[in-house]
């Protein structure tokens, strides 16, 4: 196949959505030719030969040949002399570096595209947002794609989301904050992730000078020793100035101290 033929077919694209068809097609044969056809791929990429480039086609197919002859060329070219430090490498280094300037390549791709049918800055945003929302042929071909899927949601249910009140940032705090009192939420706000028991726990939580659990949109902070949690009003402690409190203990704590 002629690669100046295949790379620069017929322009049939003319709206966001079907460069990036074109983009995924392109993207689909250089995965392939990476991952499920390696072997042919290593095989084809000999040392011995001219400068040669992975091309990917909008058929979901692949080629490494050379590059095309004409000047400038129907569309942007793929990195050249993709063999020559095929040796010279280990091999999975090398195919991570093939897979990098395969990348940078479908973007030139697409956006010369974009260029050409005079997207605007719409048309651009939804092109780079489609192809964005696909992981990269770099983070196929190393494993990244499948270990960020593994990742649990940003917004998956867990007790670490539980709002913490009005705590200030500790770092010695921050394991406590699941006991802290929380707010009262809205019914359509709160769902049913907590359940029962953490309700009574927070409607249970006293403040250790007042004994109340009054003011619970107020701010709190907890005796790193003796883990009981106070209002702030009620032991003189400001949010401000618990920015600057390392490991705070409440009166009772540090008068204990002072008597022993």
């Amino acid at each position: 196949m002629d690669a100046g033929a295949g790379a620069g077919a017929p322009y049939a694209s003319r709206t966001a959505e079907e460069v990036f068809r074109d983009f995924r097609g392109r993207r689909a044969g250089m995965i392939k030719a990476l991952t499920l056809e390696v072997d042919k791929f290593y095989q084809l990429c000999d040392p011995e030969k001219e400068n040669l480039c992975l091309y990917g086609y909008p058929n979901e197919t692949w080629e490494v040949t050379l590059p095309a002859e004409e000047v400038p060329p129907e569309i942007p070219e793929p990195a050249l002399g993709i063999n020559f430090a095929r040796d010279g490498m280990n091999e999975k280094d090398w195919l991570a570096l093939v897979a990098v300037h395969s990348d940078s390549w479908l973007l030139a791709v697409s956006f010369y595209f974009a260029a050409r049918f005079g997207f605007d800055k719409e048309s651009r945003r939804r092109l780079f947002n489609m192809i964005n929302n696909l992981p990269t042929i770099f983070e196929v071909v190393t494993g990244a794609a499948k270990k960020q899927t593994k990742e649990k949601p940003p917004n998956s249910t867990t007790k670490s989301n539980k709002p913490s009140m009005k705590m200030p940032s500790r770092p010695e705090s921050h394991s406590k904050a699941p006991k802290m009192p929380a707010p009262p939420k809205d019914e359509d706000e709160s769902g049913e992730e907590y359940g029962e028991e953490e309700e009574e726990e927070r409607d249970n939580t006293l403040c250790g000078t007042c004994g109340t659990n009054d003011g619970k949109d107020e701010f709190w902070i907890c005796c790193d020793n003796c883990e009981r949690w106070y209002h702030g009003k009620c032991v003189k402690i400001t949010p401000a100035r618990a920015e600057h409190i390392k490991h705070y203990k409440c009166p009772d704590c540090s008068n204990k101290r002072a008597r022993a």
